[in-house]
């Protein structure tokens, strides 16, 4: 369903990944890995359509972004290293808002879903007042409202205590099983069975030694 095909970036004259190549297909977990720097962060906002800072292609549905960037857009959720939350705005109102502006329409509602991310007692509380942990959650509760295929996710581990991670590793199996896909960045090692992994690490290198022999 995503095909990233020769996929390359440099940033200030360096390097970050180039010739990349992989799949993600329905029903896929895949971590990217590496260590800081190598462009993992970079990758996701390229392959979310915040960055077009790049090289190749990366098609969806068989159909080349920018050209399918609608129906991808409209098939996919972003959830970047900020939560992207509005801190004068309650959970339950912004939550509303991503309602509005991102056609959320999974099976929960907005008390369920802070439910499960336990921050029930919460919802009309202004998030100025929650810890950068409950922000998080006020975050990922936008999994749960969500219809999208495709999830990308950069850390979304951070801030999070043991029980909310498990409950999103959970979660995610749960999105893989009815066909849905994730792509993550995580330091953590995950607890879910068929994890796949792409290491950034292995593309720098080889675009390194290839701008040398030229």
């Amino acid at each position: 369903m995503l095909d990233i095909r020769q996929l390359s970036c440099e940033r200030d004259e360096r390097i970050l990944f180039s010739q990349l190549c992989f799949q993600c297909r329905a029903g896929d977990i895949l971590q990217l890995i590496g260590p800081n720097g190598s462009g993992k962060t970079t990758l996701l906002r390229c392959l979310a359509g915040v960055s077009r800072e790049y090289q190749g292609d990366i098609a969806w549905r068989g159909h080349s972004l920018p050209g399918a960037a609608w129906q991808f857009a409209r098939e996919s959720l972003y959830l970047g290293h900020l939560p992207g939350i509005k801190k004068a705005l309650t959970p339950v109102e912004n939550l509303r808002w991503y309602q509005q502006t991102c056609d959320g329409t999974g099976t929960f509602s907005i008390e369920q879903a802070l439910e499960q991310v336990g921050l029930a007692g919460y919802e009309e509380t202004p998030c100025s007042q929650l810890s950068a942990g409950q922000h998080r959650r006020v975050a990922l509760a936008r999994l749960y409202l969500s219809s999208a295929v495709c999830w990308i996710l950069d850390e979304p581990f951070t801030a999070i205590d043991k029980q909310g991670v498990a409950a999103l590793e959970s979660l995610l199996e749960q999105h893989a099983s009815r066909g849905g896909m994730t792509l993550l960045t995580s330091h953590q090692d995950l607890s879910i069975a068929g994890v796949r992994t792409v290491s950034l690490a292995d593309y720098r290198f080889a675009a390194t030694e290839s701008r040398y022999d030229d």
